[in-house]
């Protein structure tokens, strides 16, 4: 029996966590892996499905294969439906989450450009958004960066732009978004809601019913990089009009299939599947909670380490840990005197991550539900070290 199995056997005949469930089921680490908002570690099931369709490729061809795949694939789209809130909505296999909203906002529907976000938004996609000609307004918000629904609700019905975006959770700072209440704000306005749920599908609730949700595989959901998801409700999806093929071409190709024309990673695609597959097993609501309190755990440990500042308040419910630096460190310097003397990761995020909002960079820790005392306790050490290093 290969170790693999030993570990995993072991831990099915204890009375064991969520925690030690999640971490037997993939690779030991190596190190000490402080950045699932980035890039989770996979899973061996995910591992090994990916693996078996690229041999499966090999045996039969790549397009044989991808046909014989097709109940996996479905059973991803589900998932990503559910997650949603969205058991209507059309689901397109995308290479990640930009992908997936250059998609959306390349065949948005004639007609205005215009689309409220947050400030705080993800620097990449507001180049999308400049890129396909959308104006932006942005929407009011606390001084954490969290929307103000009773403001926003008065500023969307005077002047109501042709969507709503909201980032449920940024890329730079651990702030969960009021998705349910802007939920319910845009459809009593009549307003398209799109959430970009990159930092959010496995970490916070987004099951809310949006008209589009777009996610990457690789960050809480913990599947393969390359690969990511935009579900469509079918009033907007209908709407939608996509680049290829071009529309006087005659084409049998139903408006999903054509945002998802061209080719693909099937084996990744597969890979995702099975991580949202277990993830859906693991009970969602009980990953959330873990998540929220490894965050609060955190924060916690952080609080005192010198030369730096937890932006987050300690019981945000979120697994992201933002640190500011207070005396001059520079967080790219830090994470990688980390990742070089303690195989510590975790990421340095410049202000181009959020070039409305953000004024210098920051360090940002991700640790997931298999997150010790013992982890953070070592990393807090570490970090004052690359400190003084630095």
């Amino acid at each position: 029996m290969d170790r693999r199995r030993q570990r995993l056997r072991v831990v099915a005949g204890c009375q064991v966590t969520l925690a030690e469930r999640w971490r037997a089921a993939r690779p030991p680490v190596a190190g000490l892996h402080l950045d699932s908002a980035a890039c989770s570690r996979q899973s061996f099931a995910a591992l090994d499905a990916a693996a078996r369709h690229a041999r499966h490729e090999a045996e039969v061809g790549g397009y044989v294969a991808a046909q014989a795949a097709t109940p996996v694939l479905e059973a991803g789209r589900a998932a990503v439906a559910a997650l949603g809130g969205m058991s209507d909505a059309e689901v397109v296999f995308t290479t990640g989450s930009l992908h997936a909203l250059d998609l959306l906002l390349g065949s948005w529907p004639p007609g205005g450009r215009t689309l409220a976000c947050l400030p705080g938004e993800y620097g990449p996609n507001l180049a999308l958004m400049a890129v396909h000609g959308f104006a932006r307004r942005p929407l009011p918000v606390d001084d954490v960066g969290r929307v103000d629904v009773d403001e926003a609700a008065a500023g969307l019905a005077a002047d109501p732009p042709e969507l709503v975006h909201l980032t449920a959770v940024a890329s730079h700072r651990g702030v969960v978004q009021l998705l349910a209440a802007i939920r319910q704000l845009c459809a009593e306005l009549g307003l398209p809601l799109v959430v970009d749920a990159a930092q959010a599908l496995g970490h916070v609730d987004c099951a809310v019913g949006a008209d589009a949700m777009y996610a990457s595989s690789r960050k809480w959901i913990a599947g393969p990089r390359g690969v990511g998801a935009l579900a469509v409700r079918p009033t907007l999806m209908q709407r939608l009009r996509p680049r290829l093929p071009p529309p006087d071409w005659v084409s049998p190709l139903s408006v999903a299939q054509r945002l998802e024309l061209g080719e693909a990673n099937i084996a990744a695609r597969i890979g995702f599947s099975v991580a949202l597959g277990e993830h859906l097993a693991s009970d969602p609501p009980q990953m959330r909670a873990r998540l929220a309190d490894v965050g609060r755990a955190t924060r916690t440990v952080l609080a005192e380490v010198p030369g730096w500042s937890v932006v987050e308040a300690v019981d945000e419910p979120s697994a992201i840990t933002t640190l500011a630096p207070t005396d001059g460190a520079d967080p790219n310097t830090v994470r990688a005197w980390l990742i070089a003397e303690r195989r510590i990761v975790t990421t340095a995020a410049g202000v181009e991550r959020a070039p409305l909002e953000l004024t210098g960079p920051v360090l940002r820790i991700s640790p997931h539900v298999d997150a010790t005392t013992d982890d953070l306790a070592m990393f807090a050490a570490a970090l004052a070290d690359a400190t003084a290093a630095a």
